[in-house]
């Protein structure tokens, strides 16, 4: 019988926590493009800015515990980035901007540097 060590399974853990991450930031990204499509004053905007902001609250709150093993330079940078995206979320909510291009391109980045 086989046994995993256990780089192997945190390897994995790490593995299958970006790849749930990846999964969250495409799905984001589709409702923030159906949004761009439909309107900012649209249901599938509220949908979309809704979303957004729950995925990327959790990652802020996890980006910012002491357990993140990821440096601590990137993890502020992450931060950084994932405080304007709600941010510029809210600002869309509120009617104040119609900036999906600017919500979409940022969360594609980040979404591809997990690869």
């Amino acid at each position: 019988m086989y046994q995993f060590s256990y780089s192997e399974i945190q390897a994995d853990s790490v593995a299958d926590a970006k790849d749930r991450e990846g999964q969250l930031l495409t799905r984001s990204i589709e409702l923030l493009d159906a949004a761009r499509k439909a309107g900012p004053n649209s249901h599938e905007a509220i949908e979309a800015i809704l979303f957004m902001n729950r995925v990327w609250t959790a990652l802020v709150e996890d980006l910012g515990s002491p357990e993140n093993e990821l440096p601590e330079a990137l993890r502020a940078n992450l931060i950084s980035i994932g405080l304007w995206l709600l941010r510029e979320g809210e600002e869309v909510r509120q009617g104040r901007s119609d900036n999906f291009d600017g919500l979409i391109e940022i969360s594609q980045i980040i979404r591809d540097g997990l690869k």
